[in-house]
């Protein structure tokens, strides 16, 4: 039965949910064995979710009975949202009394509740389709005969109850991994489970790293049979494979890496020819030769996905025999790659290209610090050690920086955002973090490594075959608009937001390039774009600005090279692939781009929350010191400081103590009630770090200064005046012209900041605005300014009316306007 015709018929404006032998009347099914595969078949989607039987036990798709399907994400308060598979952009609110058992990633099916009173619906949760994690990694807590285990995941906020038979020997206090036996219904709030690993103590070294690694589900030893698989792999290259493949051992070839780098999986090479072109070869280790279709070490490569890369340790993807050893691209050894070469005309025009397998034995093993010594040091030992590498580290260099100029012409969106490496002793305890950004020498592989997968990609395109494409899709109309208001406040703007080019963000950063609101802008604005992923479907490139776009160049540490290595060896090498192996292919590589997207994500959060959890025990022993950084976030409940050393951390507003500050959504300010002080995004403060919490993940800091206070956002009032082309604004009355007037965007607003020599709390001429709080206690209902002067021109009563929303928006009340036109004295 095909499952197309099934769903065709269910999607007829005619259909109603009909019963089992309905369905089989009209789809013409009267053989016994065609209603069973079909009753098989019905019994498949209804647990995918696609079909709903009703408690009539008719039949009728999810989507027809009002129902969507998605992943939930739960909040720490409890409740949680769920995202339409099928669009996206739908999102459905669900209390924490509406979760019905599910628990936080699991594929749910949600009843519309009631509309929420927004764009946002609300729903229940019906039915749990699909559990997202077997076992939870937490801290146990022993009682009498039975334990609780507290979720390290903030997002599961249920205990697990762990029976005294299932305790195994644990202890209170131990970090350990549990296994759920029971999960939690709408009877039974909590899962039960045994537990199946103890991991020790949480201060035990190690540990931490050990419990984030199990909580994220990264398999960090290798079954023995696939070890026993890597070990049957020859090391010596067969001299008949050898013969079939471009023997490229006697051109000069290097691999450019980090230091520390063992898994060397591409090498490049630049010859300027004759003509004056240029040929860049990158040659990349063929894994695909080793690591064959279907075998063991092709089934654990897929179930990782990718090398996850830790503060203290690499869990790689394959077997270190072959990630370190057969397949690295180590110096002066034969390695089987595949080679992308590339011919460019001086005006950068490539004028052929070309893939091919080849055999290649890298002259040297340069690292980035070398490269760059070399090329922008003139490091006389270094340069006298490589001396006949120096001219096409040379040629290298000149050709990236054309290629990268390029790629900037054409729009492609470069973050210049500083890494930090976190230093660690031989115990894995941070002692040093070490902020860097890109050099020379690492452009130059990034541009080589983008030039071969952009040709990778448009090659296999044009030649219409089945292919993993890397995509970054446009960011959404929404999400831009509220980038452009973000950078509004900061005077600038997002040319084109609702059809945004990535032309128009370049421009932006470039815009805002060594400015003191950089990071907070590039960070923003990298937040409101979407994840690149993989697709079977070329979607182009959004981040890169490129039509064509793969990942060809890392198939050590990245099963979507591994495939398309493998693509690329049946089409281009053994040219065998028929009809029959082209339709399969098209029916995997969906799935295929859709796990390997998951478990990217999933070793991107680990690599990140083992960062997290050495900054805040490297900032353990510094509570009670103070330092200088920048404010990141803001939030009603207080900002978020990023230290100078890359360390975040939140100054709660209990901290705030010389007002009350409240949140203005508009502004992403925090304001004071009396004196107008403003906390924005992009402030310099110096602050104490006041606790360095490794359970709750988390850094809190107490306010010393703000050390621009020059900068304030201000407050306006009505006794404002439009401001005159190339004069200051004044008060209506004339007085303090040129004074207590500030910038912020494109708005000039009137200082509310007592005068100097006057007490707190004194306005100094203006009247005092009333505090949130008499507001709130009812003892005002609604908020009056005067004016000494009533408006008179259309232009001023609009600037008025416009600063009354700001202060109505501030105070959460309705605004009125008290003054009244003077009258003229009688003469």
């Amino acid at each position: 039965m095909n499952e197309q015709i099934l769903i065709a018929l269910m999607q007829e404006k005619a259909y109603r949910p009909m019963l089992f032998d309905e369905l089989c009347e009209a789809l013409s099914l009267s053989e016994d064995t065609d209603r069973f595969a079909f009753k098989e078949q019905l019994l498949r989607l209804e647990q995918d979710g696609r079909v709903v039987r009703t408690r009539t036990a008719r039949f009728a798709l999810a989507k027809k009975m009002d129902l969507l399907i998605g992943l939930l994400q739960v909040k720490s308060r409890g409740f949680g949202f769920v995202s339409d598979e099928d669009e996206p952009s739908k999102e459905w609110y669900i209390s924490a009394g509406d979760m019905g058992g599910a628990m936080d990633g699991d594929r749910v099916m949600v009843r519309k509740k009631r509309a929420s009173g927004g764009s946002r619906e609300e729903g229940e949760i019906i039915r749990v389709l699909k559990r997202a994690r077997t076992t939870v990694v937490g801290t146990l807590k022993t009682y009498t005969g039975y334990g609780f285990v507290a979720p390290d995941d903030k997002h599961l906020s249920m205990a697990i109850f762990v029976a005294g038979e299932h305790l195994y020997h644990a202890v209170d206090g131990q970090k350990v991994v549990v296994e759920i036996t029971a999960y939690p219904d709408t009877t039974m709030q909590s899962a039960t489970g045994v537990i199946k690993e103890v991991l020790g103590f949480p201060n035990d070294p190690g540990v931490d790293i050990l419990a984030i690694v199990r909580k994220f589900g990264i398999p960090e030893r290798f079954p023995l049979e696939v070890l026993e698989a890597a070990e049957r792999i020859e090391r010596v290259i067969d001299e008949r494979e050898i013969a079939k493949r471009k023997d490229l051992r006697d051109e000069v070839i290097v691999t450019i890496d980090g230091k520390d780098a063992k898994d060397l999986d591409d090498a490049v090479s630049v010859k300027v020819l004759d003509n004056g072109h240029v040929l860049l070869g990158v040659h990349i280790a063929d894994v695909s030769y080793y690591v064959t279709e279907n075998s063991l070490l092709d089934q654990e490569a897929y179930r990782r996905a990718t090398s996850v890369y830790l503060v203290d340790r690499v869990i790689p993807m394959l077997p270190p025999r072959l990630s370190n050893g057969i397949c690295s691209l180590n110096p002066q050894e034969d390695r089987l790659t595949l080679t992308c070469e590339m011919e460019f005309s001086p005006s950068l025009e490539m004028v052929r290209h070309d893939l091919y397998p080849s055999v290649i034995r890298t002259t040297e093993r340069m690292t980035y610090q070398d490269v760059n010594t070399l090329l922008l040091d003139h490091d006389e030992v270094l340069q006298a050690r490589y001396a006949p590498l120096l001219t096409m580290f040379t040629a290298m260099r000149d050709l990236a920086m054309r290629l990268r100029e390029r790629r900037m012409d054409r729009g492609a969106v470069d973050f210049h955002m500083a890494e930090t490496k976190i230093q660690v002793d031989e115990e894995g305890h941070p002692i040093g973090l070490v902020q860097r950004t890109r050099n020379i020498a690492e452009m130059i592989i990034e541009e080589f490594m983008l030039a071969a997968n952009e040709t990778v990609a448009e090659h296999f395109f044009w030649m219409e075959a089945p292919f993993l494409y890397r995509i970054h899709e446009a960011p959404s109309v929404e999400k831009m608009m509220a980038l452009n208001e973000f950078v509004h406040h900061f005077g600038y703007h997002v040319k084109a937001a609702t059809h945004v080019h990535p032309k128009a963000l370049q421009n932006l950063l470039e815009s805002v390039r060594g400015k003191r609101e950089e990071t907070v802008i590039s960070y923003v604005t990298l937040r409101s774009l979407k994840q690149a992923r993989y697709s079977a479907e070329n979607l182009g490139h959004f981040g890169l600005s490129a039509k064509y776009y793969t990942h060809f160049t890392s198939p050590i540490r990245r099963y979507p090279d591994l495939i398309v290595h493998r693509i690329l060896r049946e089409l281009m090498i053994d040219v065998r692939m028929d009809e029959n192996r082209r339709q399969n292919w098209l029916a995997r590589l969906p799935e295929i781009a859709t796990h390997t997207s998951e478990r990217e994500r999933n070793a991107t959060d680990a690599e990140r929350e083992t960062d997290l959890i050495k900054k805040i025990e490297f900032m353990q022993d510094k509570v009670g010191q103070t330092f200088d950084g920048m404010i990141s976030g803001v939030t009603g409940f207080g900002f978020f400081v990023q230290l100078d050393n890359s360390v975040e951390g939140l100054v709660h507003v209990s901290y705030l103590h010389d007002d009350y500050y409240h949140y203005h959504e508009t502004l992403h300010a925090l304001i004071g009630e009396r004196f107008k002080r403003t906390y924005r995004i992009g402030d310099r403060v110096r602050v104490t770090v006041a606790a360095a919490k490794k359970e709750q993940l988390s850094i809190d800091f107490s306010m010393v200064e703000k050390l621009e206070e020059d900068d304030d956002l201000l407050v306006a009032s009505l006794t404002a005046q439009p401001a005159r082309k190339g004069r200051s604004s004044a008060t209506s009355s004339g007085k303090g012209a040129g004074k207590g007037v500030k910038r912020f965007g494109k708005k000039k607003l009137l200082d509310h900041r007592p005068p100097k020599g006057k007490k707190p709390g004194s306005t100094g001429g203006t009247r005092e605005l009333p505090s949130r709080s008499s507001v709130r206690n009812k003892k005002q209902t609604k908020l009056y300014l005067d004016t000494p002067t009533a408006p008179t021109s259309p232009a001023q009563k609009e600037r008025d009316k416009k600063i009354l929303r700001e202060i109505q928006d501030l105070y959460g009340v309705s605004v009125k306007d008290k003054a009244k036109p003077k009258k003229k004295p009688k003469e």
